[in-house]
Formats: structure tokens, C-alpha cells, sequence
């Protein structure tokens, strides 16, 4: 309970933070500034255009606001660079099983939305697409001030996407591309995504990294390996509450933060896809060990089992933390085994010291001295050190043949057989 209430403390903490940045009154148009003087009241309705630049768009389906934000080529999002982006090779996607396309065909997309867990009944109110430029990172943002305008939101969307040919999101293929298809289809709609190869980033943030930190969320990622801590940004968890809060009241001064939230969402994805995909193309660009690890692992699951081999010994000489270091020096071992290679060291290395694998690697070595080099006595002493660490019935066999074996080597008669020349 203490841990939960901690959080609730730093919670409201942070939406009081919010609310004292935007408590400021909208500014004053000058037709507000001739109500005031007529002794007439202000509108109590501060509408989104006060408060973003940008346009309301008209489709034939209705209206919509647009914004866009552009991030210059000269700043930096923590460690990333961002005019680094445009530079970025068109075939880079290609170790994550994308097409080669160039940096200004990617699209980065995230949506908020009216609920956290998908359904019919949610909706996108806000969508944003990243693009490369050669000014910079732009982000244009695509928002419904009321329900009725969805339709024209979602026609607008497609109409920017098709220039693009590749989607990047961040669980985008679990969330945001089936919620927006399932509007489309309620619009009756046809998606603007079939045509358009799909990067799900997280995937691939979580084989680099889940051995390295103990979340990948996009946030958390965001501060641990580009250095970006953010300030005053509105929680995730709240975002459907603001929306409704402004249905009710058409006050629009607590939206910004959840604008500029969606905005260093979609810059984050960007300086992430600059750093995931190169991990996998080349292995030289990794520098710690448990993500070495974690790009073994998968290299392992593709089948390239030297790779693997090779990329997990670096990850032993980079340094790990003991937990994954037992386990990366038994996946050495059992991948060695299977490339026929030497496992005998690295299981005496395991069974040497106290460790999950201790017993596992006994049980091995003593498969090893029992069948390869016919030494019985020594696999049953394994067999009987492993027992006390961890008893089994398949180790119970096993000593129970290991003691007649030896038994058998100990007969005199057995032993004279063993003298005659062959």
C-alpha cells in the first residue's frame, strides 16, 4: 500500500504542476476587447485556435483542426540528433524485415485517445504523424473538437498517409492500427494502412533492451538511453479524462500539454528508429553487454547460432549482471553443444559456483564423462553433488546406472580383461 499511495502522492503532484502552468486565462481577441468595453460578458468558451497555431480544415465530411509542430534539423532530443535523421540510409529497416525505403517515405504515427483498452466504442480524438524533413522533424497533428468530427479527421489522415510507405509505431500493430481501422470501418471508410509496410518499434526495443532495463515503455526508454527527462508532462492514464473534461466545458487551455505529449511521443519513436534498427544490422555498434545479450537471443531465434555464440561471449567479456551472466554463459554452453563445439568448460565454469545452472551443468558434465570419456566414477560423483542441489527422478536413474557401472569396473576379473592387449 505504501508503494500505491506514493504513487497517487506523485500523481496529483504532477497534475497540480499542469494545472499552475495552464491556469492563465485564453488571450483576449479584440472583438472580446469591444464586449468588454460595451459592458458586454466574455464568451465563457475558449476555443482550440486560441491557443495552438494552426487551421480548421473543411473535407466534404465535415470539419477538423490541424496543427503542426516542427522540430529543427540544428536541436537535439536528448542525445539524439535530429537533423541526423534525414541522413539516415534507406535500407536501415531492413535487419527488422522492412523494405528499403528513404528517411521521407517513413511515417510516425501515435494516436490518443477516448480509452486505454481499445473497443468499438473508442476513438482517436487526436492523431499525430511524424515526417523527416531536410528543415527538420515535423509532426502534424490531426484533432476532433467534438465527435462529428471524425469522419473528416479520418479522411484527412488518409489523404496525408499515402504519400508514405512505411508506418512506424510503438505497439502500434496491438493498438493504435486496429482502433483506427475499426473507425474506419464505423465511417465506412476504407483504411489507408494495407498498402503500407508496418514497424511495431516496440518489438525490437524489447530484444534490445529488456535485459538492460526493467521496463520498455517509450517514456521510459525516452529518459534511460536518449537522457530526456521530461517536465510537467501530462500521465498517460489521464489524457481520456481531459478530453472529456473539455467536451463538457469547450475549454481548451488543459488540451496543450496532452499536444505537446503526442508530440514527444512521435519525436521519441523517431530517435529510437535511428538507434534499434542498426543494433540488429551490426553487432559492432553495441557497447553493453546486456544488450549484446538480447541481440544474441534473437539472433539465436533466426537461426544464426555462430552469430549467437559469438555475440554472447562478447556480452561475458563486456560484463553482466550475475543473474544474466549465468544465464548468457549456459546459453554459450548449449549452443556450443549444438555447433558441436567445446561446452565442457563453460559447464564446469556453472557448476564451480552457486548459481540457478549449478545442477543443470553437473548433470551435463556428468553426461560428458559417462559417454565421451567412459570415466563412471566421476559422473557419479556429478550425479550425486547435483542430487543434493536439486533431486530429480531422471538423476535418480542415472546414479542408480552409474553405481553398476562402476561396480562392474571394479571386479578383478573385469579389471584383468582390461589389461590383456587388444
Amino acid at each position: 500500500m505504501g508503494d500505491l499511495q506514493q504513487q497517487l502522492a506523485e500523481l496529483r503532484r504532477r497534475v497540480r504542476k499542469i494545472d499552475r502552468k495552464y491556469a492563465e486565462g485564453p488571450p483576449i481577441r479584440a472583438s472580446e476587447h469591444i464586449a468588454e468595453a460595451a459592458g458586454l460578458p466574455r464568451p465563457a468558451h475558449s476555443y482550440v485556435e486560441e491557443w495552438l497555431s494552426g487551421e480548421e480544415v473543411e473535407s466534404g465530411f465535415g470539419k477538423h483542426f490541424e496543427t503542426e509542430k516542427i522540430f529543427e534539423r540544428h536541436r537535439r532530443h536528448g542525445s539524439a540528433d535530429i537533423g541526423a535523421l534525414a541522413d539516415l540510409p534507406g535500407d536501415m529497416l531492413g535487419s527488422l524485415e522492412i523494405p528499403e525505403a528513404a528517411p521521407q517515405e517513413w511515417a510516425f504515427l501515435d494516436t490518443e485517445t477516448t480509452g486505454l483498452s481499445g473497443g468499438t466504442g473508442t476513438c482517436a480524438f487526436l492523431v499525430g504523424v511524424g515526417r523527416i524533413t531536410a528543415e527538420g522533424f515535423r509532426v502534424r497533428q490531426f484533432f476532433m473538437r467534438e465527435h462529428g468530427e471524425e469522419a473528416s479527421l479520418l479522411d484527412a489522415l488518409a489523404r496525408y498517409l499515402q504519400p508514405f510507405r512505411v508506418l512506424i509505431t510503438y505497439n502500434g500493430r496491438a493498438f493504435d492500427q486496429p482502433l483506427l481501422e475499426t473507425r474506419y470501418r464505423l465511417n465506412r471508410a476504407r483504411p489507408p494502412f494495407s498498402r503500407m509496410e508496418h514497424l511495431d518499434l516496440l518489438f525490437g526495443a524489447r530484444r534490445l533492451w529488456k535485459l538492460r532495463f526493467d521496463r520498455c515503455r517509450l517514456v521510459d526508454l525516452e529518459n534511460q538511453v536518449l537522457g530526456v527527462e521530461r517536465e510537467g508532462d501530462v500521465p498517460g492514464a489521464l489524457i481520456p479524462y481531459i478530453y472529456f473534461e473539455y467536451l463538457r466545458t469547450r475549454q481548451a487551455a488543459r488540451l496543450l500539454p496532452v499536444f505537446h505529449h503526442n508530440q514527444i511521443d512521435i519525436l521519441t519513436l523517431a530517435c529510437l528508429t535511428a538507434i534499434v534498427p542498426r543494433a540488429f544490422h551490426s553487432e559492432d555498434a553495441l557497447t553493453n553487454g546486456a544488450e549484446m545479450a538480447g541481440v544474441a537471443r534473437w539472433l539465436r531465434e533466426a537461426g544464426e547460432l555462430e552469430r549467437s555464440r559469438d555475440l554472447f561471449r562478447r556480452a561475458i567479456e563486456a560484463g553482466l549482471a550475475d543473474e544474466l551472466l549465468f544465464r548468457t554463459m549456459w546459453d554459450v554452453a548449449a549452443l556450443e553443444r549444438r555447433l558441436g563445439g567445446p561446452a565442457v568448460a563453460m559447464w564446469s565454469d556453472l557448476a564451480s559456483a552457486r548459481n540457478p545452472f549449478r545442477a543443470q551443468a553437473m548433470e551435463e558434465l556428468a553426461k560428458h564423462w559417462e559417454h565421451q570419456e567412459k570415466d563412471y566414477a566421476r559422473a557419479l560423483d556429478l550425479t550425486r553433488s547435483a542430487r543434493e542441489i536439486e533431486d530429480s527422478a531422471e538423476l535418480r536413474r542415472r546414479e542408480e546406472r552409474l553405481m553398476r557401472r562402476v561396480g562392474k569396473a571394479s571386479r578383478p576379473g573385469r579389471a584383468r580383461r582390461r589389461k590383456r592387449p587388444v
